[in-house]
């Protein structure tokens, strides 16, 4: 048991839902004394970084409900039951984009908001980029797809249209292959 480690008491399930699960869990802290924690149970998720040989990022244009809002994202969609992250990385590119690729390599995962929520979010590169088909949505999923370029990609995080964690860092991860070429 580490120094700082909440031993769970009691777990209370509030919701349980098709993506995400929230309980309220009671814990003794690290001092003796109790407190209580929201705790949300997700999945996990995938974003695909897509690269063309025309040194083009494949993002997508959606609404997000939760923020009232578009954004332009990376590729990216929650891990079904079971699921490889690789299996996924590639399906959701697929699906989003009409794309497949001849190599997904892993660059690194991350927890989202470790402070609430369990969501893992794996980062793949992909190359070796083909042109399959027409998207293959959700009935309930709604995007856009856009080829940007490096500099357009920087401005869009500027006026904000980037402004989710996982695409920024698809940006400054592509900023440093940029480095590494010259």
């Amino acid at each position: 048991m580490s120094k700082f480690e909440e031993r769970t008491i009691h777990r209370k399930t509030i919701f349980e839902g098709r993506i995400i699960d929230l309980y309220l869990d009671e814990v003794s802290l690290p001092n003796g004394k109790t407190s209580s924690r929201e705790i949300i149970k997700h999945p996990g998720a995938v974003a695909v970084i897509a690269i063309t040989e025309e040194e083009k990022i494949l993002l997508v244009e959606q609404y997000r409900k939760a923020l009232e809002r578009t954004l332009i994202e990376i590729p990216a969609g929650k891990l079904e039951k079971g699921e490889d992250p690789r299996e996924s990385a590639k399906r959701e590119l697929m699906e989003e984009t009409g794309y497949t690729c001849e190599n997904l390599e892993h660059i690194t995962s991350f927890y989202t908001s470790p402070g609430f929520a369990n969501e893992l979010v794996h980062i793949y590169q992909a190359t070796g980029l083909k042109q399959e088909r027409e998207l293959q949505l959700d009935e309930d999923e709604f995007v856009s797809v856009m080829e940007v370029t490096y500099d357009e990609a920087l401005n869009l995080v500027k006026e904000q249209k980037i402004f989710d964690a996982k695409t920024m860092y698809a940006v400054q991860y592509w900023q440093m292959l940029k480095q590494q070429e010259k």
